[in-house]
C-alpha cells in the first residue's frame, strides 16, 4: 500500500499533539487529555510507522525508547567545560564572595557598574548533571557530566525520559544552529521510594539511583525507572542569543523544558539571602532533594569575564544549609590506611539518615580527637554532617554510655590491625603515618596489583608502565586508567601508534571482571583471591559488599575479625570510597560469576613447586572459573596437590598423612582440560 499525502499528514498532526501533550504535562503541569488518551495515540502512531517507516523522524515520540543494549559508551569532549561551584555556609562567606568579585571586576576595569547586578537564584538539585545537545532543534547528543571536559555519550537513555524533548518548540533563534541546554537529571523522593521498596537492592539516596540508571547499557532499564530531567542552563555559540539568565529560564520553558520553579530573580544580595532563609523550610516541600541553592550574576556577559578559577567560576557560588543532625551507636573503632599512609580512625555506625543518604561512617580525624571527644566503643553519639565532606562525630552522650567501657587505645589497635606495619608519630604531628611509605609508592603499587594477574590481568600495564604514567601526571587514582586517550600515549618514550592502542584496548577489555577478581584487584588489605571468592559468593553485588557490616562479614566461614575491620576501614576511607564509586561512573561493571554448576566445583587444589606451563596465577584463575578452589595450604578438605618441579618436602608428607591424592602437572592439565 503507498503512502499518501492524507497518511503523512495523520502522522504529523499525532506527532505534534503528543508533543504538545508532553509539553503541557512536564513543564506547564497540566494536563490537555486523559493519560489513557495519550496513550491511545501514541498506539495509533507507532502503528502508521510500522506500516510506513519511512514515516518515522528522530523527533517522533516512538522513538523514545530504543531497542537494543549498547556495549559501552563512547567518551564525548565537551564543547564548553561543565564546571561546579565553590560551596559557602552562611550569610557572611555570601557577602565575602561578591566583594571578590567587586575587587576583580573594579581592579580589571571590566566597564560593567557592579552596584546595579541582580542575581539569579535557584534550587541546588542533587542529580545528574547532563548536557543535551541539538541541531537545527532536534536532540543529536546527550553527554553526561564526566570530569568537566570529557563525558560519555547517553543519548539512547536520555531519550526514554519524557520530560526531555527530542525536538525543540518552535522558535526562530534557537530551531537554528546549535544550542545546548544543561541541566539535572533526577528521581523525585516518590519514584525513589517505590523503587526502593520493591527492589532487592537498597539505593542510598536518589542521587545514586538516577546516575546508576543513566549508566545502564540497557535503555530498557532505564524507560522502567521514571527519570526526570530539569534544565538550568541554555547555551549558543553567540552569548548574545542569552544574555542573562533570567532570559534563559524563560526561554527553557518556552522551548519545551521542565524548570524548577522557585528559580527567581533577586535585586541585591539582602534579598537573595532572606529567599534563602526561607527556603531552608520550604525545600523540605519539593518532590526532589535539595541541599541549597544555586547564586549566580544575572547577567551572562559579567559572568564570563569574570572566568574561573581551578574548577569552579567566580560569578557563582552554591549556598550549602548547616549541617544536618542525628544520633547513631559506635559499634566500633577501625583505623583506615589511606593513600598518603596516615592512619585515621574511623567510626563504624548503626545506620542512621543524615542529609538525604544513609550514613554508616564517621571520621574521628586522629588520636587527640579520640581523647578530647572520649568516644568510645558501644557510645551514642551525635553525628552531622556539612556539605559533601564525610560525617563527623559532634559530641558523645555520656549520660547512654554502657557501663565497663574503656577508652581507646589508638597505639594498641594500631598494632592489632596492622601488625607488620610499624608506625610513627612525630614532633607536633597529630596524624601516626607508616614508615616506609609515601603517596607515590602506594599509588604505584596499588595501580599494579589492580593491573596483575592477580587483578585484572590488565596486559601492558606492567611496574616500568604505571610508573611512566604516574611520572608524567596521567594517573592519580587507579580510576584514571580509563580516561586515558591514545594522544597520551603516543608521545610518551616506550609507546607507539600500535602499544597505545593496545593499552587502551586492554583497559576497555577490563571493565566488566568477575566480581571476585574486581575484589581482588582493589587491593583491600587482608582480602586476597580466596577470601575474595568468598565474599562475592556471599554478597553477588559489589554495592551490597560496600554497604556490609562486621557482623555480617564475620558470618562468612573463613574471615575472622582482623579481616573485617580492614574491608570496614577500606571502605569508610573517603579516597576508597570515592574510588570504587568513580570506577563504576567511568563503566567499570564487575559480575558475578555463579560456578557452583561447574566441572570442578567443589574440588580444592593446592599446587606445590613450580609448574613449568603456566604460572601459579594463572593456575589459579583457571580452577576459579572451572568452580574449583585454590588453597595454599593442605588440609583435610583438600581433593588434590598438584606437584610441580622443585618439590618441598612438607606438603607432600601432609598429603600423604592426611590421604590427599597427589598429581603431576600433566595430571593436573588433564583435568583442566576434561573440564
Amino acid at each position: 500500500m503507498s503512502l499518501n499525502r492524507e497518511t503523512i499528514n495523520r502522522a504529523k498532526r499525532l506527532r505534534d499533539l503528543i508533543n504538545n501533550y508532553r509539553y503541557h504535562y512536564h513543564v506547564l503541569d497540566e494536563s490537555i487529555m486523559s493519560e489513557a488518551a495519550a496513550d491511545a495515540l501514541k498506539h495509533e502512531l507507532s502503528e502508521l510507522e510500522a506500516k510506513y517507516p519511512e514515516l518515522i523522524t528522530p523527533d517522533s515520540p516512538t522513538q523514545r525508547v530504543a531497542g537494543q543494549a549498547l556495549n559501552k559508551f563512547t567518551k564525548v569532549t565537551h564543547k564548553k567545560r561543565m564546571i561546579s561551584l565553590n560551596d559557602v555556609f552562611s550569610d557572611a562567606e555570601v557577602y565575602e564572595w561578591w566583594e571578590r568579585i567587586f575587587k576583580v571586576g573594579t581592579n580589571q576595569n571590566f566597564g560593567f557598574d557592579f552596584q546595579k547586578a541582580d542575581f539569579w537564584v535557584d534550587a541546588k538539585m542533587d542529580g545528574l548533571a547532563m548536557s543535551l545537545q541539538y541541531e537545527n532543534g532536534v536532540l543529536v547528543r546527550a553527554v553526561t557530566r564526566g570530569d568537566g571536559l570529557v563525558g560519555e555519550d547517553v543519548t539512547q537513555n536520555i531519550k526514554t525520559i519524557e520530560s526531555v524533548p527530542l525536538k525543540l518548540r518552535e522558535d526562530a533563534v534557537f530551531g537554528a544552529g546549535y544550542t545546548e541546554v544543561r541541566g539535572e537529571v533526577i528521581i523525585n523522593k516518590q519514584e525513589f521510594a517505590k523503587i526502593n521498596e520493591k527492589s532487592e537492592t537498597k539505593y542510598a539516596n536518589p542521587r545514586n539511583l538516577a546516575a546508576g540508571t543513566i549508566r545502564q547499557l540497557d535503555p530498557k532499564i532505564v524507560a522502567s525507572r521514571k527519570l526526570e530531567f530539569h534544565a538550568y542552563d541554555l547555551l549558543r555559540d553567540r552569548l548574545a542569543d542569552v544574555p542573562t539568565n533570567a532570559l534563559a529560564y524563560e526561554k527553557l520553558r518556552e522551548l519545551g523544558f521542565a524548570v524548577n520553579r522557585d528559580a527567581h530573580l533577586e535585586k541585591n544580595l539582602d534579598g537573595v539571602l532572606k529567599f534563602a532563609h526561607d527556603f531552608e523550610t520550604t525545600r523540605n516541600d519539593l518532590p526532589f532533594n535539595t541541599d541549597g541553592l544555586v547564586i549566580k550574576l544575572n547577567r551572562r556577559d559579567w559572568f564570563e569575564d569574570l572566568g574561573i578559577v581551578g574548577k569552579a567560576p567566580r560569578g557563582a557560588v552554591a549556598f550549602k544549609y548547616p549541617a544536618e543532625e542525628a544520633v547513631s551507636v559506635v559499634q566500633d573503632i577501625v583505623i583506615s590506611l589511606g593513600r598518603t599512609g596516615a592512619a585515621t580512625p574511623v567510626a563504624i555506625l548503626n545506620p542512621v539518615l543524615v542529609a538525604g543518604s544513609t550514613v554508616r561512617h564517621a571520621s574521628l580525624h586522629n588520636a587527640d580527637e579520640i581523647a578530647r571527644l572520649d568516644v568510645r566503643i558501644g557510645d551514642t553519639v551525635i553525628i552531622y554532617k556539612a556539605g559533601d565532606i564525610i560525617p563527623q562525630v559532634q559530641r558523645v552522650l555520656t549520660e547512654l554510655r554502657p557501663r565497663k567501657t574503656a577508652p581507646f587505645d589508638f597505639e594498641k589497635a594500631l598494632k592489632e590491625q596492622y601488625p607488620d606495619l610499624s608506625f610513627e608519630r612525630t614532633g607536633e604531628d597529630v596524624v601516626y603515618r607508616a614508615l616506609s611509605l609515601n603517596s607515590e609508592l602506594i599509588l604505584e603499587r596499588s595501580v599494579e596489583y589492580y593491573a596483575s594477574k592477580t587483578g585484572l590481568d590488565i596486559e601492558g600495564l606492567g611496574e616500568s608502565n604505571v610508573k611512566l604514567l604516574i611520572k608524567h601526571g596521567l594517573v592519580k587514582t587507579i580510576a584514571d586508567l580509563y580516561l586515558l586517550q591514545k594522544s597520551d600515549l603516543v608521545n610518551l618514550e616506550r609507546f607507539g601508534e600500535l602499544s597505545a592502542a593496545n593499552l587502551l584496548s586492554a583497559i576497555e577489555n577490563s571493565k566488566h571482571p568477575p566480581l571476585s577478581r574486581f575484589i581482588t584487584a582493589l587491593g583491600i588489605r587482608h582480602v586476597g583471591s580466596q577470601t575474595a571468592t568468598l565474599i562475592a559468593e556471599r554478597f553477588q553485588d559489589f554495592a551490597k559488599f560496600a554497604e556490609s557490616s562486621e557482623e555480617e562479614l564475620l558470618e562468612i566461614d573463613g574471615i575472622g575479625k582482623i579481616v573485617a575491620e580492614s574491608i570496614v576501614a577500606w571502605f569508610a576511607d573517603e579516597d576508597n570510597d570515592r574510588l570504587w564509586r568513580r570506577l563504576f561512573e567511568l563503566g567499570v561493571q564487575p559480575v558475578h560469576v555463579d560456578t557452583s554448576n561447574r566441572k570442578l566445583a567443589g574440588a580444592s587444589f593446592v599446587v606445590t613447586g613450580t609448574l613449568e606451563t603456566m604460572g601459579r596465577d594463572a593456575a589459579e584463575n583457571r580452577i576459579r572459573e572451572l568452580g574449583g578452589a585454590f588453597r595454599k595450604a593442605v588440609t583435610k578438605n583438600t581433593t588434590y596437590l598438584v606437584a610441580g618441579s622443585n618439590t618441598g618436602k612438607s606438603k607432600l608428607e601432609k598429603a600423604a598423612r592426611l590421604g590427599t591424592k597427589v598429581i603431576t602437572e600433566q595430571e593436573f592439565l588433564e583435568i583442566l582440560s576434561g573440564a
